[in-house]
């Protein structure tokens, strides 16, 4: 019984793609058969960015894992409601056969052209070539070959895709034009929307290419875009380049330079409730059953450690991608949700250290922000390797840096350990160099318990963060919301390592008072630990007091800044 939706959806997918089949079997016999040449271009994602390429929804980007062949491969991170359809437009000769080839990696990918034939295949485990051959019209001068895949199936991967046969539109290299005046056309706390002047060409213009300084964040086919994912009360620069179909680039349109609306709180306009789920200790439970019991979106996933040098894995044994890790972020992205992951915590063999600059940390840290497409990463300094320890302090930061530079949107958390009344020399040490250095850091997130604060976790919490919001204040310049809008707090349910208790009454108070002073974050260590077990100590799978399942979770989905 557990397979019948699995079978529907089977049979749902062969019932559509009925008649592409058969225009696959006719394509095949049909004249003018084309020299073997790659007309597509940037096939293999090299280039480090998408265009050519058009994903809708902007669900597409370019990752270094897992690729097929190569350093980069697509990556369509499919929701419930958009296939994360990436095309590309080229000329082609008027009935000529042309030969469609691409590897590709996910549940249910389809490569294809449009308006003829497609082919598709389910391999989530491992990339497999897909070919489809297709014959254009009699007077047909371009095409759109695209892949993408199937709603809430997961984020599918493809590289390496051919379109074998000759180019068309003769010797066309003329550019299109500029486009021009481009402008704002509205703003929020986190998106801006442009419109522009349409380019012309020669041949004709294909699509638009959008640049946050040298970044491309997005094409689109028409005039206007919007760019979300953006931080709240930051300066970006934009300019827009247009296409034709024979992979001609315009000079770069003006520059037009918008600064974001403040964030809720005059902060970052980032919140997130966000417990930690462990995969890899405590009998972790369904994330999506959690989800569904409690209504809580966000789990902060731990923990990315070395697996050797400078290489992240979780727990620094299972790879990033293609295992049970992959497979239950999945299942929380296709119920709604999504996860930060937590890279450190207080044991085993920490990035940090192991990577010998800023500059290899970054890229550390893009091997994971490129496996998920993610939206914000947290760090989690802790014992002497780390957070003890000026010099890996300051080559985080500058890692951070390197890596909100080269992602424009991602958000930036650092998580670490406090006292009683606020940071301490290495938690104040850490603000000040976040400041010196200019590292951007979205959020600071402490841990309020460990610090053998006695009875009185709610006093001790709030204590502890109104210190850290005067310690933001004085070294940033910030008034008290934008301070508060740059603060996180991470808990620990039921009994701490030190039999600190937070009770659920207890942790009901400390997410009104986060709700009331629009904090940024709110979590606690752990899902894991969110069952009962009065009387049981600290323990991996329960908080060691009496409470029902998922209460700590319950109350924190109630967090809303």
């Amino acid at each position: 019984m557990r397979n019948q939706p699995l079978r529907r959806l089977r049979r749902r997918l062969l019932a559509l793609l009925g008649s592409a089949a058969l225009a696959v079997a006719g394509a095949v016999a049909l004249p003018g058969t084309a020299h073997a040449a790659n007309v597509l271009s940037n096939p293999g994602f090299e280039s480090g960015g998408l265009s050519p390429w058009s994903c809708t929804g902007n669900l597409g980007s370019v990752v270094s894992s897992p690729v097929r062949a190569g350093s980069k491969a697509l990556a369509g991170a499919v929701s419930s409601s958009d296939i994360a359809k990436c095309g590309q437009t080229v000329s082609v000769r008027p009935n000529t056969t042309y030969a469609l080839s691409g590897w590709v990696r996910g549940s249910y990918v389809y490569l294809g052209v449009d308006g003829g034939a497609s082919t598709w295949t389910s391999s989530p485990s491992a990339y497999s070539q897909l070919s489809v051959s297709f014959t254009t019209g009699a007077s047909q001068t371009s095409a759109t070959v695209y892949v993408h895949g199937w709603y809430a199936q997961g984020t599918y991967y493809a590289d390496d895709i051919s379109l074998d046969g000759p180019g068309g539109g003769g010797s066309d290299s003329q550019a299109p034009t500029a486009p021009g005046s481009l402008r704002s056309t509205g703003k929020t706390s986190s998106s801006v929307s442009l419109a522009w002047n349409a380019s012309t060409d020669n041949v004709g213009v294909t699509g638009y290419d959008i640049y946050s300084g040298s970044n491309q964040v997005l094409s689109v086919s028409g005039t206007s875009a919007t760019v979300g994912g953006l931080a709240a009360s930051t300066s970006y620069t934009f300019t827009v380049k247009a296409r034709d179909a024979a992979g001609n680039t315009s000079p770069a349109s003006n520059a037009v330079t918008v600064t974001t609306d403040t964030g809720g709180g005059g902060g970052t306009g980032f919140k997130q409730a966000a417990p930690y789920l462990y995969l890899g200790w405590g009998d972790p439970p369904s994330a999506t059953s959690v989800m569904s019991a409690t209504g809580v979106k966000w789990f902060t996933m731990a923990f990315i450690l070395s697996s050797g040098g400078c290489n992240p894995a979780w727990d620094g044994q299972r790879a990033l991608t293609g295992g049970n890790d992959q497979a239950v972020i999945n299942s929380i992205r296709s119920a709604g949700g999504d996860i930060v992951p937590s890279i450190g915590g207080w044991s085993g063999n920490k990035l940090g250290p192991n990577c010998s600059s800023a500059e290899a940390l970054a890229g550390a840290y893009q091997k994971v922000i490129d496996a998920y497409g993610l939206k914000a990463i947290d760090v989690d300094l802790e014992n002497t390797d780390e957070f003890e320890n000026a010099t890996v302090q300051d080559r985080i930061l500058n890692a951070l840096k390197i890596v909100k530079a080269n992602n424009p949107g991602l958000r930036t958390v650092l998580t670490f350990g406090t006292s009683t009344t606020g940071p301490t020399y290495w938690g104040n040490r850490l603000i000040e160099q976040a400041k010196a250095l200019n590292a951007g850091i979205d959020v600071f997130t402490i841990m309020p318990f460990d610090f053998g604060g006695g009875a009185d976790m709610y006093g001790n919490t709030v204590n502890a963060t109104e210190g850290l919001k005067n310690k933001l204040k004085s070294t940033f310049g910030w008034d008290d919301a934008t301070a508060y809008a740059h603060i996180g707090i991470s808990g620990m349910n039921g009994l701490s390592d030190q039999q600190e208790l937070t009770s659920p009454e207890t942790w009901t108070r400390i997410r009104d008072w986060s709700n009331s002073h629009h904090i940024a974050r709110l979590a606690f260590w752990s899902v894991n630990r969110d069952r009962p077990c009065p009387g049981g100590g600290v323990t991996s799978n329960c908080s060691g007091i009496s409470q029902s399942n998922w209460q700590f979770t319950s109350i924190t989905a109630g967090f809303t800044g």
